[in-house]
Formats: C-alpha cells, structure tokens, sequence
C-alpha cells in the first residue's frame, strides 16, 4: 500500500466537488417533475454526453479491476470484448433503437409486453432483468471497487464496499438520469486522462510495447510449485495473440465469433441501463451520432486499461502472478489469486502525487457511475413495470418515491452477497462477470430478435437457465480437488453461449411456426417491419404505465405550479428529496408522441446526415476490424 499524500487528497477533493456542481447543476436545469423527466431525461439529450454516458456506464471500476486484471493472468485475448461491442453498438443504434421508440415504450418489459402481449413476459424479464441480471453485475462492480480501495488505503475489504455503496444510492436516489448523464460525461474526460496518463508513465518506465511483449512471456514469479504441481504461474503460449485455440484457449476463438455475439446484443441492445441512455437523445440522428462516439470510445481499453494490466504483471510478477494460497491470500487477501490486483498496483507504486490521487478519484468515479447507472435502470424497471401491475392509479411522486425505496433495497442485497462473490470469483473477476453474461443472455437475446428484428414469435424462448446456479460453485484453488459439475469446467462458458442460442433459436423458430400469429393490428410499431404503421388504437392498448392515465384529478392539482409562496431551506431540500419538486410534470399528449416517434424512425432525419452516419459507422467498423486482424 502507497500512501496518499496531501496533493492526492487535494485532487480528490477538488474532482468530488465538480462532480457534484456538475450533477446539482444537471439536476436544476432538467425537468424532474414526471417519470418521463427522471427516468428518461426528458428525451432531450445531445449525442455526445449520451456516447459518453454509454462509455462510462460500461468502463467501470470491473473493468479496470477485471478486466486488466484478465490481461495480468492471460495477455491480450480480453480485448476482444471492447472491440467487438462496436459492431453491436451500430445494431443498437441502426436497428433496435427506431423500434423501441416507435413502440412508446420506456423500458425492455414494456416493449416485450406490446409486442407479446400479457403481463407474464414483462414481468419475468422485470424480475430477472433486476434480480439476476442487475445483481450479479452489481456484485462484480462493488467488488471491485472495494479491490482498488483496499489495495490503494488499506481499508477493510468491508468497509469499503458498505461505505462506497452507501454513497452511491445516495447520489442515485436523489439525482435522475439527466444528472447521471452529465455526471458520466465529465467523468470520461477525466477517466481517460487519467488512465491515459497511466499509460505513458507505464511504456516509459518500461520502454515500450515491443519489451512488454518480451518480457510478459517470461513474468513469472518465484515461487512456481503449488502442491503437488510445478511450473504454475507461468503466462500462457499464446498471450499475445486475440484469437486462440477452440479446445485449449482460455477465450477461444468460436466463442469470440459466436458465443460473444449473444452476450453483446443483451448488454448493448436488450439491457435497460444502456438502452435507456439512447432512447434519451432528442432525435435519432443524436442517438446513432452516440452510439458511434461510443464505439469510437470502445477502442481505447486496449491501451489505457489491457496494456496497464500487463505491465503490472511484468513489473510485480510475485504479488501479481502468485500461485501458492498462502502467499496470494497474504498478498490480497484471497487464496484463488492476485491478478486482479494488477491496475491499482500499477497506480500507486508509478504515478507521483497528485496523479495518485486524481486515478484514485476515477476508480471511485467509475465505480459510482456504473452503479447509480444500474440502479436507475432497476428502479425503473420495477417501478414502471412491476409496482404499476398493482397500482395501476400510481400518482408522478407514488413512482419516484418507490423507485428510490427500491434502490435501497437493491443496495441491501448487494452488500449481503459479496461473500458469495469472493469464494466463487476465483482470483478473475472477469471470468466471473461473462460467465453470468453467458449462462443469462441467450433466451433473452433470441426473444428480442425473433421478436423485434425478424417478426417470430419468440413466447416460447423464456424457461428458467438451468445453469444460473452455476456461479455458486467456486473454482477450486490450486492444488485444490475438482468438484464442480462437468458442464461447468470442461465447456467454456462461451462455448456454452453458441449451444443454447442455438437450441433456444430452433425451439423458438419451430413453435412460433407451428402456433397461429399475432393479428396484424396486434405488430403496429412493435417490430422492424412495421415501424412506420399508423398507431394501434387505444382499445388494443391496455397501457396502465400510460401517464394520461394514470393522473388522477387531485395529482394534477398537486403537480401544477404553487403560487410564489416562500419555503425554507429545509423545506425545498425535502420537496427535492421526495420528489415534490416545483416542476410541472410533462405529460405527453398523442399528437407529441407521434412527432416525437417520427424523428426517431428517421423521417425526420436529413439525407445529408443520414449518409453521414451511416459512412461513420461503416469507417470505425472497418477500423475495428483492422485492429483485431493485427493482433488476431
């Protein structure tokens, strides 16, 4: 552990501070007076805080904790989970995005729920989408933070995520998405200044990229025997090449292909907190304008998250590459291995102060980010999917007020599960978070695709992961017996991926053929095709989360503007808190709905900018690829 210096504290400080202007600020100038304005921003957002939320969101401290800490165990391979979201991005932007908004929906189980039909399929994916999916995600991201703090402090493992998690909900209940949103923005400009600093400092001290390649081939440390096993520790053969053997590859090729592919769509395409960020955008030319600044964004990980984690390894072979339990667990405090240790240690042993300290704000920058992210994107799944199903006369301030409580309930679980997480990540964080990604997304994807992209009826594609309880058996340590069951650890997870997308794919494809259509009244604006029909007609539209609807005469009253009468200090902090803010809920008439769905759809679009979009995503593809040809 380093020791941070007045300088550092100084930088932590400063940042805090303008993190906070920037989200008050945010919070004054946006309309959060409706669901509309605190879940969705007010649909009123420019494309390049909207890219730069979607890159912050997704760059969190898992990344910088697991990610680099998979390139300290395994080389370059890692990578490809960047470079290949660029090309789901485009689909999300292009494809998805004009669909969801043409539907009216606000979340992903609204849309399963026009497009299907019932109330079981939006319910099931709002449950599992916030107690699977949103969990286990959330568990990663604590735990890493709490990695970086410990390794940068020496705070108990603990505190450290109570104390960072309990900061987080309260910056999460009292901002809404448009403070997040400006928040995550200025946090980009900082996170890669700051880890692009790290870089520099890191290729400097070392001498480049061609001696780190060098010398990772040959990083391992001391102590190599494990038991009853030698040579352990060592870096695999093909460290640095992306496309690895199908049978013997840690990241094996196929799974890169097609395993990944699954895990893509339902993170960048299908998931409520990356899907809520573009359907914020003002029109649908701002959206694919931040779907693209995202994925030009996705680019950089490779050389100010990967590259660090490997120079880690090389600079501190022996606390990084440990292989005994004994020596690992007095090294990190964990018996299953250190490599997820390789950012933070590289952050306090080469940056000078101030430096220290600024890096040191970003990884607690990062971390909140993602998390109030994802709790904003629960809290809207339950409050406007789940809770509405049982008061479906819910009040503006009844909705905000229960998505808040919900976010402390979300919070209490996710501490309660951290121990699990430590016995079962195994020493790679980032192994644990993708598996989840694998065993989770392939129903959930063919769903969204047969339904939304190809017009099948995708009902039958939702039974219960008969994996999911795969997480709870933990990787055995070295020297330690193999009791997990064999689907577990003889099929990768990717591999696993491409063999229930496909079985999911056929049952999917043979029902809906075999099972009568949905009358045509039934698809308007809820698929690809039928995008452009006329709106259904209110009798086929059982929309309790409709706002109009919802509004009972006393709420208007409450909500309308209060004469200029004078409120305490006191009493204006309680009103923002619980939501009885001066603000004048904008309810969203027929006529707004559909001029607002116009300009998404893209009739609205210029031609001019809209073959200036499409060049741009054609140009960063065709980068993307180049890249991954280099290093395949």
């Amino acid at each position: 552990m380093a020791e941070l210096y007045a300088a550092d504290l100084v930088v932590i400080i400063v940042y805090f501070a303008l993190c906070l202007f920037v989200g008050l600020w945010s919070s004054c100038r946006a309309n959060t007076g409706s669901v509309r304005g605190y879940f969705m921003a007010g649909r009123n957002m420019h494309w390049a805080p909207v890219g730069a939320s979607i890159f912050a969101t997704n760059i969190g401290s898992q990344f910088f904790i697991g990610m680099a800490g998979q390139a300290a165990a395994s080389g370059l391979a890692v990578v490809i989970y960047e470079w290949h979201a660029v090309f789901i991005l485009v689909l999300l932007g292009w494809f998805f995005v004009p669909v969801y908004v043409a539907s009216g929906a606000y979340t992903m189980p609204q849309y399963l729920r026009k497009r299907y039909g019932g109330r079981r399929l939006q319910v099931y994916l709002s449950l599992s989408g916030n107690f699977s999916s949103r969990c286990s995600n959330n568990f990663g991201i604590m735990y890493a933070g709490a990695v970086f703090i410990q390794q940068s402090l020496g705070w108990d493992m603990y505190l450290s995520i109570v104390s960072v998690t309990l900061i987080t909900a309260v910056y999460t209940i009292i901002g809404g998405l448009s403070a997040v949103i400006w928040t995550d923005a200025l946090q980009t400009v900082i996170l890669i200044f700051g880890s692009g600093w790290l870089f520099i400092v890191a290729m400097l001290h070392l001498g480049g990229l061609t001696t780190l390649f060098e010398k990772f081939l040959l990083s391992a440390p001391n102590v190599t025997t494990c038991g009853n096993l030698t040579g352990q520790g060592l870096p695999r053969g093909d460290s640095l090449h992306i496309f690895r053997s199908a049978i013997t590859g840690d990241i094996p090729w196929p799974g890169i292909i097609f395993g990944l592919t699954p895990m893509a769509i339902l993170a960048w395409c299908t998931d409520q907190v990356m899907v809520q960020r573009v359907l914020s955008a003002k029109t649908h030319s701002h959206a694919k304008a931040g779907v693209l600044f995202a994925g030009l964004l996705k680019i950089l990980p490779m050389f100010i998250i990967v590259i660090p984690g490997m120079v880690g390894r090389v600079l501190f072979p022996n606390e990084i590459g440990c292989v005994d339990p004994e020596i690992c667990k007095a090294v990190c405090d964990n018996p299953y291995g250190c490599s997820n240790i390789a950012y933070p240690k590289l952050v306090v042993e080469l940056l000078p102060q101030g430096v220290r300290g600024l890096m040191l704000a970003v990884m607690l920058a990062a971390l909140m980010s993602t998390l109030t992210s994802v709790f904003n994107g629960a809290s809207s799944m339950f409050t406007l999917d789940l809770w509405i199903r049982c008061r479906p006369k819910s009040s503006e301030r009844e909705l905000m007020i229960v998505g808040r409580l919900f976010i402390m309930f979300l919070v209490a679980v996710s501490i309660a599960w951290i121990p699990i997480l430590m016995a079962n990540q195994g020493g790679l964080l980032w192994d644990y978070l993708q598996a989840m990604q694998a065993y989770l997304a392939p129903p959930w994807v063919v769903v969204f695709i047969l339904g939304c992209i190809l017009g099948f009826d995708g009902r039958a594609c939702c039974w219960r992961n008969p994996t999911d309880h795969g997480s709870l058996y933990p990787k055995p340590a070295c020297g330690e017996e193999e009791k997990r069951p064999a689907v577990l650890y003889k099929v990768h997870f990717l591999h696993f991926a491409i063999i229930l997308s496909v079985i999911v794919f056929i049952v999917c494809a043979v029902v809906s053929i075999l099972t009568e259509p949905l009358p045509e009244e039934k698809l308007r604006r809820v698929t690809w095709s039928t995008r452009y029909s006329a709106p259904r007609e209110e009798s086929d539209e059982e929309d309790f989360d409709d706002e109009t609807a919802r509004q009972r005469p006393e709420d208007e009253a409450q909500s309308a503007p209060k004469a200029k009468s004078k409120l305490t200090v006191k009493a204006r902090l309680y009103n923002i808190v619980c939501c009885y803010a001066s603000f004048t809920p904008q309810h969203m008439t027929k006529a707004m709905e559909e001029e607002e769905a116009l300009r998404y759809r893209g009739k609205g679009e210029k031609p001019w900018i809209r073959r200036a979009l499409d060049v741009a995503a054609i140009v960063i593809m065709a980068w993307t690829v180049f890249l991954i040809g280099f290093f395949a």
